[in-house]
C-alpha cells in the first residue's frame, strides 16, 4: 500500500479525489440539513383523572442518546415548556392535585432529573389591538384594552390531535366578550412535532429538524375595533440567570421559501446546550400565504416585566415561583399594505428547539441562476478560445514577385 509521508509529498499520486472532496463537504454540512438525524416522536394528551379533561399535550421525542420533552398546554396563558435531557428514558410526571393548585411548584418534572441539560419556557400572555388610522399616536396607533389571554377559553385538544401529522390545536376565545368581537372568531395555537428534517407547504416554509417543534399562530374570523387593527402577541420568556435571551437578525440574498422576506429572527437562551426560538419577521393576511398577502411582523427588544404577568401553572410546576421573566411584542402589519382587515385573517409561525439553530444554505433554484449567470460567460469565451484555435484557416491571396 503506498502512503503520502511528509515532507516528499508525491502530488500526483496523492492528490485528492473527487468523491473525496465531495464527502468531505457532505461532513462539514450541518448535519440538520442532511436528514440523517431523526427521532421517534410521540404525541400524548395527559389526562386528569379525578377531574374534568385539561389541555397538557406532551410532546416526546425521543434520540439515540437524549429525549426532549415540550409540554404545550393552556391551563392559565397558553405556555410551551422546553426539558432537554441526555438519556433516551427519560420520563415526564405530573401530580395533577399539586399542579392544579394554589401552589403547583413540583407539579411537573422530568426524571431523572441529573440528566436535563437544558429547560425553559414561553408563555403567550396578551393580545393586543391598535386603531392604525391614528395619526397623533405613536406607532403601531392608539391602542384599545388588550385581550388577556389567560382568560380565554378553549377547546379540548383531544379532538384535534393528529399523530399521523403529529399536530394538535389549541382553539380559543375570551371567556368574556362584551362587544362580541369573538362572535364567529378565534384565536388558534397550531403545534406540530417533526421526526426528521424538512420545510411545510405553506410559506414561511421555515427549515425544521427533529429537535424543534413548529407553532402557528391564527387569528381568524374575530372582528377588528377599528377600520385598519393592527394585532400584537405579548410573549414572555423565562430568562437563564439575571439576564434575558438574546434576539439576533440573520440576513440571505435568498428567498425562494418566503418570497421578499430576507430575515431570519433567532431568540437565543445562553447556556451550554442552548435553546432557541426562530421566526420570518412576515406574517400572512390569508390562509395561502404568499407575496401578495405577507406583512411585516416587528419585534420589540427584550426587556424584564415591568408588570405582573399571568403565572402559568405549568411554568410554575416545573420551574417554581421565583422565575424571572423577559418579554417583548410581536406587532403585525402596517398602516398600509395588506392587512387583518383584508380577510379578518393572520398567521404567523415560529419554531421551538434546542442546538443549534437550522441555518437556511442557498436554494437549488438560487444556485442554478449563480451557476449559469457565472457559467455563462466562461463557457462564452472557451468556445471562442476554440474557434479561434480550431477554427478554418484564412490563407492571403498575396503572391511574392521572386
Amino acid at each position: 500500500m503506498r502512503s503520502c509521508k511528509a515532507p516528499s509529498w508525491d502530488s500526483e499520486r496523492c492528490a485528492p479525489s473527487p468523491m473525496l472532496l465531495f464527502s468531505l463537504l457532505l461532513c462539514a454540512a450541518p448535519l440538520g440539513l442532511l436528514g440523517e438525524e431523526t427521532r421517534q416522536v410521540s404525541l400524548e394528551v395527559i389526562p386528569d383523572l379525578l377531574g374534568p379533561p385539561e389541555n397538557l399535550l406532551h410532546i416526546r421525542a425521543v434520540g439515540s442518546n437524549s429525549t426532549l420533552h415540550y409540554v404545550w398546554s393552556s391551563l392559565g396563558p397558553p405556555a410551551a415548556l422546553l426539558v432537554a435531557t441526555n438519556t433516551p428514558h427519560s420520563v415526564l410526571h405530573v401530580n395533577w392535585s399539586r399542579l392544579l393548585s394554589s401552589e403547583p411548584t413540583g407539579g411537573l418534572m422530568v426524571f431523572p432529573e441529573d440528566s436535563i441539560q437544558f429547560s425553559s419556557a414561553l408563555v403567550f400572555t396578551r393580545l393586543f389591538e391598535f386603531d392604525s388610522t391614528d395619526a397623533a399616536a405613536k406607532p403601531p396607533g392608539k391602542p384599545y384594552p388588550p385581550y388577556s389571554l389567560s382568560k380565554f377559553s378553549w377547546n379540548n385538544i383531544t379532538d384535534s390531535l393528529d399523530l399521523v401529522t403529529l399536530t394538535a390545536t389549541f382553539q380559543g376565545h375570551p371567556t368574556d366578550d362584551p362587544t362580541g368581537a369573538f362572535a364567529n372568531g378565534s384565536l388558534i395555537f397550531k403545534v406540530q412535532a417533526f421526526s426528521k428534517s424538512g420545510r411545510p407547504d405553506q410559506p414561511p416554509r421555515l427549515l425544521h429538524t427533529a429537535d424543534t417543534c413548529q407553532l402557528e399562530v391564527a387569528l381568524t374570523g374575530a372582528s377588528p375595533r377599528g377600520n385598519h387593527s393592527l394585532f400584537a402577541l405579548e410573549v414572555a420568556t423565562l430568562g437563564q440567570g439575571p439576564d434575558c435571551p438574546s434576539m439576533q437578525e440573520q440576513h440571505s440574498i435568498d428567498d425562494e421559501y418566503a418570497p421578499a422576506v430576507f430575515q431570519l429572527n433567532q431568540l437565543l437562551w445562553s447556556s451550554l446546550l442552548s435553546g432557541f426560538v426562530q421566526w420570518r419577521p412576515v406574517a400572512f393576511s390569508q390562509k395561502q400565504g404568499g407575496r401578495e398577502s405577507a406583512m411585516p411582523c416587528q419585534a420589540s427588544p427584550l426587556s424584564t416585566t415591568a408588570y405582573h404577568l399571568p403565572q402559568s401553572p405549568v411554568v410554575r410546576a416545573f420551574f417554581g415561583s421565583r422565575s424571572i421573566f423577559c418579554a417583548f411584542n410581536l406587532t403585525f402589519g402596517a398602516s398600509t399594505g395588506p392587512g387583518y382587515w383584508d380577510q379578518n385573517y393572520l398567521s404567523w409561525s415560529m419554531l421551538l428547539g434546542v442546538g443549534t439553530p437550522p441555518v437556511d444554505t442557498f436554494s437549488p433554484l438560487v444556485l442554478g441562476i449563480m451557476a449559469v449567470a457565472l457559467g455563462a460567460p466562461g463557457l462564452m469565451l472557451l468556445a471562442g478560445g476554440l474557434f479561434l484555435l480550431l477554427g478554418p484557416k484564412r490563407y492571403s491571396e498575396y503572391q511574392p514577385i521572386n
